[in-house]
């Protein structure tokens, strides 16, 4: 007899990078939550974004497929309504579908498989942060990130993101009691999406108060000199403004104050669902998965927000914790990427063609990884960027320690990351080291046409740009999804109060 496949639930966090979780060393930032959660499952070291920029890692990790095949390219493209999500999958394998939370969906399709969303998104929906790579690298849209963050972070009484998160925390919680409730048995795949870390690093006070603002470390690496810098940096730098901007080191540390504050927050709610987890009974019968969609800078380099390849901001946090499935404690060594979340799940689902489904994926199951099995044929790790901040198709590839980087035009980088994890070294720059590069580069799977996925992204721009020009002329209908109140929650006027309450009772496990 078969075992019971499991419940799903996907918790995200929103421009958190592995390297600031006490999971994976940090010294300083306070997150008990994710630490007793990486002690309970499995730790992957090197889980790495499919693309460092909301939208399109989000839509990657949901279908298994890199942006240029999602056609998710930047934060304002749409992912068409037909594409499969593993959501999809899930569902049609009688798996109940949620989301709490960020998903960052643009158009009209704000579900993309999902039952229900619990919450609107915390993003807009619309198709105005559309990229123009036809500017030219010296232009500066309105709406690209700017230093505001990184100058004024700090102790608020209520902001925006709080007010998000706290209601997303909320909704997910209940959700996992309402399943036991209202659909016990029933496999359910349910999401909570936060968007914190993301800047702005606003904050109660009780979180800011947990660090000691002189045990806040300076960036590992400090801002380097603008001609000595590669071209990509360069280009981010003046896209933010960071030169500008002037940051001197006590600035640097109040933003990074406020950063793990944001942390240790999220952290807080996190623990909020997985209480809520394991009062429901359900914990020991559902796989527990965190991951982010980016990492963060965090001045590192000089360099904020993502939109690179670099370690802070396309290396994520990955923990699993399932019970009887995964040996506790567990730290993988393997790079993987977010891309593999999709094959795994369709591999747990226990689906019958799930092999098959996931053959047509950019990724490979995580389970023999899971099961402590060698995986030695899981071939690179491979990202891709084409929004904002280049000119060109941005592509990353990992194999082994070696990592090799390519933005559009700009000459290669190559950087061992077991000799060189700050990356400080090119190897690009020798002729040994450049012709690895390119193998690297060259033999990307899928295979790689930087010169035709460029036309694509190019014509998607102007498609987009030519209908956000039109829809600012006059009335139009948002996209953004809002909730429709659940008139079965609560009693009526004619229900019988008793017994609605009886059936809304959930008694706590024993």
């Amino acid at each position: 007899m078969s075992a019971p496949v499991p419940n799903v639930l996907l918790l995200m966090a929103d421009q958190l990078a592995a390297s600031w979780l006490p999971a994976y060393g940090h010294p300083v930032v306070s997150a008990p939550n994710l630490t007793a959660l990486a002690r309970d499952g499995a730790v992957f070291e090197a889980a790495y974004c499919a693309s460092p920029l909301c939208a399109p890692s989000r839509a990657s990790l949901l279908t298994g497929r890199l942006p240029s095949r999602t056609g998710v390219y930047d934060n304002a493209a749409e992912m068409r309504a037909a594409l499969p999500t593993i959501t999809h999958h899930l569902r049609a394998a009688g798996y109940a579908t949620s989301l709490a939370g960020k998903m960052h969906f643009v158009g009209p399709d704000q579900l993309h498989g999902f039952e229900e969303r619990l919450t609107p998104d915390v993003y807009p929906a619309g198709l105005d942060w559309t990229p123009d790579w036809e500017a030219g690298p010296d232009a500066r849209l309105a709406w690209y990130h700017t230093m505001e963050s990184v100058l004024r972070p700090g102790v608020v009484a209520a902001a925006m993101q709080i007010d998000y998160d706290d209601e997303v925390a909320f909704h997910g919680a209940r959700a996992l009691l309402d399943h036991a409730r209202r659909r016990p048995g029933e496999p359910f795949f349910h999401v909570v999406s936060f968007t914190n870390p993301h800047d702005p690093w606003e904050v109660p006070r009780r979180y800011w108060d947990r660090y000691d603002p002189s045990a806040i470390p300076a960036p590992d690496v400090p801002p380097i000199p603008l001609e000595e810098a590669d071209p990509h940096s360069r280009r981010l730098r003046a896209m933010c403004g960071v030169d500008e901007a002037e940051v001197g080191q006590e600035q640097v540390r109040r933003a990074r104050h406020g950063y793990f504050a944001a942390i240790s927050y999220l952290d807080e709610r996190i623990g909020d669902v997985l209480a809520a987890l394991d009062a429901s009974g359900l914990a020991d019968d559902t796989v527990v998965i965190f991951t982010a969609d980016h990492g963060e800078m965090l001045g590192e380099r000089g360099l904020w927000f993502k939109m690179a390849f670099f370690e802070d901001a396309a290396r994520i946090p990955l923990l699993v914790r399932a019970p009887g499935r995964v040996a506790a404690g567990a730290r993988v060594a393997t790079p993987v990427s977010q891309l593999d979340l999709a094959p795994t799940l369709l591999e747990l689902s226990g689906h019958p063609d799930a092999a098959a489904m996931a053959a047509g994926l950019d990724g490979a199951t995580l389970g023999p990884l899971l099961r402590g099995q060698p995986h030695g044929d899981r071939g690179a790790v491979v990202a891709e960027y084409l929004a904002e901040g280049v000119t060109g198709p941005a592509l990353m590839v990992r194999e082994g320690p070696l990592k090799a980087t390519v933005y559009g035009d700009d000459p290669p980088q190559l950087h061992d990351l077991a000799a060189d994890p700050r990356e400080l070294d090119d190897l690009g720059r020798t002729a040994a080291g450049a012709e690895r590069c390119a193998d690297l580069l060259r033999g990307a799977r899928p295979p790689w046409d930087p010169a035709e996925l460029r036309g694509r992204v190019l014509e998607s721009q102007r498609e987009r740009r030519l209908v956000v020009s039109a829809l600012g002329l006059g009335r139009t209908a948002a996209w953004d999804y809002m909730p429709a109140p659940d008139p079965g929650r609560y009693v009526t006027s004619r229900a019988d109060l008793h017994e609605f309450q009886r059936r809304a009772r959930l008694d706590a496990p024993d």
